[in-house]
């Protein structure tokens, strides 16, 4: 089902462009907004006469428009249907690397700096808190040790940790997972069947990407906001989204969004609920990077409380070691057998000593706030030699999470990903995290590596930027200099 985008909306999005002349600013903007995702791949673009309406321009300055936007890749147009959001063939590429593991690719080895995976060494404690599992387990050794719904005794503090939030829960409401990717998976397939629509947003985590498709859903993009604003969240966007493919799922990251860091507040929340009840499109709600906060300021309410109906995940990989496979999904009470029989089929439980480990760390006191403190200074070490080292390009500083977004101010994040590969630094590119490709020109930075691996990385990124002329010729006009 293509989308079709009216044209009050594509003004908005477009706003104040450059018109020395018209339209060449009208193509920049419409194939950035293309380019980021905030007008998502397939949608029908406004006739020609709409446009020429709603911007107050000649009718020759937006077929031009659209035909250079053609030329260059970014539309694609269909005799008799109209004019639809594409993006160059290449483009769509994704490195292989950010999907995959990268081997031996770990600074610690062999001297290369891995930034595919925004993870870390584990948080201080963790030895600790396996050391006291241990002495915890013969407890159980008697037992078969499959457990499909989790360690009761861990339920039972994460079901504490959502009330504590403000959401009541109980610990039958909990199922203990192989991690978040495992939850991901277990809820698309409990959920729906093969062929039926997942709303996702763009760009968003990769491997959830993976993980919806091998559940059979058929994707639909949602764009997020401007990257370098504040909203975060193009709610009326999204708002059109919904009504227009109704789909049957929508998966969302509203705490410190995977890879753009924004955060949802409560109004967007309530907002974004309300919008998915209207079509009875059930929210998965991905809170995985929910308790990463890097300020004292309090959080906003979990999602769940405004849309009772939805699958909520969470995972003790990101703040305690990407070593412990134990994630968790918060379900609707006449869900929760539902999905426990969906995730037998998959495998029987989680490592049972995994679970042990997980319920001693979240019984530490401090362990949480210094790997907080930990991830402030390398959030700030990297921002800085941003700063220092490539003072064109553009972030913003997000209050949590574990990413910078990050956009070249010209060129092909992938062009510049392969450069620095071969200097050891490995990088995902921008189409790596939409769902067809697109966003070309960002970059996500993650900076959960010890600061100076951090700025030796932004280091190489600066070298290779600097020595490559051809992503200044990208900026030109015309389809040839626009594709590397």
């Amino acid at each position: 089902m293509n989308r079709s985008m009216a044209p009050d909306r594509l003004a908005t999005l477009v706003g104040d462009f450059p018109r020395s002349p018209a339209y060449r600013g009208l193509r920049q903007a419409l194939q950035e907004l293309i380019g980021d995702g905030r007008i998502p791949l397939g949608t029908r673009l406004p006739s020609e006469r709409a446009v020429t309406e709603v911007l107050g321009v000649s009718r020759n300055t937006v077929t031009r428009a659209y035909a250079d936007l053609v030329a260059a890749g970014f539309a694609k147009a269909r005799q008799g249907a109209g004019t639809f959001a594409a993006v160059p063939i290449d483009r769509r590429r994704a490195h292989d690397h950010a999907l995959h593991a990268v081997g031996t690719a770990t600074s610690s080895l062999d001297g290369t700096i891995d930034l595919n995976c925004a993870a870390g060494a584990a948080t201080p404690g963790v030895a600790a808190a396996y050391a006291r599992a241990l002495e915890a387990l013969p407890a159980y050794l008697a037992s078969d040790g499959y457990l499909p719904s989790g360690l009761p005794a861990l339920r039972t503090r994460i079901a504490a940790s959502y009330a504590a939030r403000g959401l009541p829960t109980t610990p039958e409401q909990i199922v203990v997972t192989s991690g978040a990717l495992s939850a991901i998976a277990i809820i698309a397939r409990a959920l729906s069947r093969p062929g039926d629509r997942v709303m996702i947003e763009s760009p968003v985590y990769s491997n959830a990407i993976e993980a919806l498709r091998m559940g059979g859903a058929r994707l639909v993009s949602s764009p997020m906001g401007d990257p370098l604003g504040e909203e975060g969240w193009d709610l009326a966007s999204i708002e059109a989204t919904l009504r227009q493919t109704s789909p049957r799922a929508a998966y969302l990251i509203p705490d410190f969004q995977n890879p753009t860091g924004f955060l949802m507040h409560d109004t967007q929340r309530v907002r974004y609920a309300a919008a998915l009840r209207a079509t009875r499109t059930i929210a998965i709600v991905d809170e995985t990077l929910q308790s990463t906060r890097l300020s004292d300021a309090p959080m906003p309410t979990p999602f769940a409380a405004h849309a009772p109906d939805a699958f909520t995940i969470g995972s003790a990989s990101k703040l305690c070691w990407g070593g412990l496979r134990v994630g968790w999904i918060r379900a609707p009470r006449e869900h929760v057998e539902r999905l426990i029989a969906t995730r037998v089929q998959m495998d029987l439980g989680s490592s049972l000593f995994d679970q042990l480990v997980v319920a001693q760390m979240l019984d530490a006191d401090g362990v949480l706030a210094a790997r907080r403190d930990q991830l402030r200074q390398r959030r700030d070490a990297v921002a800085q030699a941003l700063r220092e080292y490539l003072p064109d390009w553009r972030f913003r500083l997000p209050e949590g999470g574990l990413t910078l977004w990050v956009r070249m101010p010209h060129g092909s994040a992938t062009a510049l990903a392969a450069d620095v590969e071969r200097k050891g630094v490995y990088l995902a590119p921008g189409p790596v995290f939409s769902v067809e490709g697109g966003a070309d020109q960002w970059l996500r930075i993650p900076y959960a590596k010890p600061e100076d691996t951090l700025v030796q990385a932004v280091r190489v990124m600066a070298d290779a930027w600097k020595a490559n002329p051809r992503d200044a010729r990208q900026h030109g006009d015309g389809a040839k200099r626009l594709i590397a």
